[in-house]
């Protein structure tokens, strides 16, 4: 008997075109009764990025200038534009949408995709899954367009244009060749079919919903559901569309039947490849991604605080249990976010780094509580919010042996958490950065000998390698020294402006540069040292240059006093 059939393969895109709009909505209601869109900076310019149905209703658009806007609706409402919230908020929907398929993956900014292979019977069918999608999206008040195809590509195009059909115009015919009487209102017809921004739509509750057949295609039914639709579904440049429109070709359909060898030298491989993955010709895997693990809890107060010992005991009260979820989880914290939400309906926040992931809170309060002075209570703090932006894993670690080896391992221990806990204080007055160890490196070259690395992201180093003859204490780039042209130590020499007669030496140690490197310092060729002690009490490093592209010499390169 022969196994089943794997099923046909099935994509839903969902899209959220009102995303950063509808956040701030959900979060103060008021702004849905105006006019209300977010605003985002690109260059010198402010334009408009996500809008609110009343917004749209005005006339406006994504991307139209911020001034323009203020001149068609002298009621509209702005606020900045959060990226960093909006992803925050997709994650959230990432998670939601986890309850359809295990197989879900972001599209940034502000849609979804989810493979529904075998998964639709579980919800009643494809139809029944969609419709429970949109009852979802109606509940949180989110603006959604939906597809669901074979493909991709093909579940991108119905979610963004399923339902709008290509208008037909003559073959040839570009939009500068109209009647000018015509062209400024062809232009606002049909800007989306030459590479203009998807059609927004309204709320779930507004608007005329499109029948299940314009988002769903059947299986096998790609291209049937796709030739009807403007070439701009096909996730093409702006310039390509414009390019093709002009040719003619505005629908799917027209560029389906075309051959592809010249539409591949005319437009180049990207066309024919967006179109072979649409229809199924050509792969487009799905990479899901595993929604992150947050760490977060937040404290909302009776009634504002703006004491500092207020914020103190606010910290008191959120960290054992946001301490507690990283322990069950087995993470601890590197860097952490206190956030103040303000009465006024703004936000100040302070960020504290950790030499080594944490899950105590004695070693978390000390951080935060260093940075709670520099946080503006304004009118009065509502709410107070701690999120782990970093963790890492942490594994316990228990003392083991007899009772003295068990000492002598805490005390270790204890004093490694020592070190740490004041790499975190002194980075969060300085910055992590600014704070630095040594480290040998593999390298005979005195210069490079130790390297400079940032304490918190690395480890005491084990152990120094003993050089073959002492180094000095402190070394500077080569000085050049007045003596006698020749490989022999000289008996008096002038440094630094000032006569200096040697009274005893050590050495010679001969040094040759790294052959595979390129060292401007050291193109004079191979070095002989030299621990020279002067009639001036001073212990100098001189070495004799042999000559290499520069000319040969005596140099000074460090003191060991």
């Amino acid at each position: 008997m022969l196994p089943p059939a794997m099923p046909n393969r099935r994509i839903l895109s969902l899209w959220f075109p009102r995303l950063g709009a509808e956040r701030l909505i959900r979060r103060d209601p008021n702004l849905g009764q105006v006019p209300f869109a977010t605003v985002e900076e690109q260059g010198n310019a402010q334009l408009l990025a996500a809008l609110s149905p009343r917004a749209s209703a005005e006339g406006l658009y994504p991307g139209q200038p911020l001034r323009d806007a203020h001149a068609a609706c002298a009621d509209l409402l702005t606020r900045l534009a959060n990226p960093h919230r909006e992803a925050a908020f997709l994650g959230t929907l990432h998670r939601w949408a986890g309850k359809f398929s295990p197989w879900v993956a972001r599209e940034a900014p502000d849609a979804l995709v989810i493979d529904l292979t075998g998964c639709a019977h579980l919800f009643g069918g494809e139809a029944a899954l969609l419709a429970q999608v949109e009852e979802d999206c109606a509940d949180l008040g989110l603006s959604l367009r939906a597809g669901i195809a074979d493909t991709l590509g093909a579940a991108w195009a119905l979610a963004r244009y399923g339902g709008r059909r290509a208008e037909g115009h003559r073959s040839g015919d570009a939009i500068d060749q109209e009647a000018r009487a015509t062209r400024a209102r062809a232009g606002k017809r049909r800007h989306w079919e030459r590479g203009g921004a998807a059609p927004q739509v309204g709320t779930p509750q507004a608007g005329t919903p499109r029948s299940g057949s314009e988002r769903i295609a059947a299986p096998g039914k790609t291209y049937g559901a796709l030739a009807p639709l403007p070439v701009a579904a096909l996730r093409l440049p702006p310039e390509t569309v414009e390019s093709l429109s002009r040719l003619g070709l505005r629908r799917i359909g027209d560029l389906a039947g075309q051959p592809r060898a010249s539409l591949a030298r005319r437009f180049g491989t990207g066309l024919v490849g967006r179109l072979d993955q649409a229809l199924g010709a050509a792969p487009e895997p799905i990479t899901p991604a595993a929604p992150p693990v947050r760490f977060s809890i937040r404290l909302t107060l009776p009634e504002p605080i703006g004491l500092e010992a207020d914020l103190l005991a606010g910290l008191d009260r959120l960290l054992p249990p946001l301490c507690e979820k990283l322990r069950r989880q087995g993470r601890g914290a590197r860097r952490v976010r206190l956030e103040a939400y303000r009465a006024d309906q703004s936000m100040d926040w302070a960020v504290v780094g950790l030499a080594r992931p944490a899950q105590d809170p004695a070693r978390l309060r000390p951080l935060l509580a260093m940075k709670v002075a520099e946080i503006d209570a304004g009118f009065g703090i509502d709410m107070l919010r701690l999120e782990v932006l970093t963790h890492e894993p942490v594994h316990a670690r228990s003392p083991a042996g007899h009772l003295d080896a068990g000492r002598r391992v805490s005390e270790k221990l204890s004093a490694d958490t020592a070190l740490e806990d004041l790499i975190g204080r002194l980075g969060a007055r300085l910055g992590l950065e600014a704070i630095t160890r040594r480290h040998p490196a593999s390298s005979h070259i005195p210069e490079k000998a130790a390297l400079t690395l940032a304490a918190a992201w690395s480890e005491p180093a084990p152990g120094w390698p003993e050089p073959p003859v002492p180094r000095p204490l402190r070394l500077w780039r080569p000085e050049p020294v007045q003596a006698p042209d020749a490989p022999h130590l000289p008996g008096r020499f002038r440094w630094r402006g000032r006569d200096h007669e040697t009274r005893g030496a050590t050495g010679p140690e001969r040094i040759a540069p790294e052959w595979w490197l390129e060292e401007p310092d050291w193109r004079s060729g191979q070095r002989d040292y030299w621990q020279v002690e002067t009639d001036r009490g001073e212990r100098l490093w001189l070495f004799y240059a042999h000559g290499g592209l520069l000319s040969s010499g005596w140099f000074c390169h460090g003191t060991f006093g």
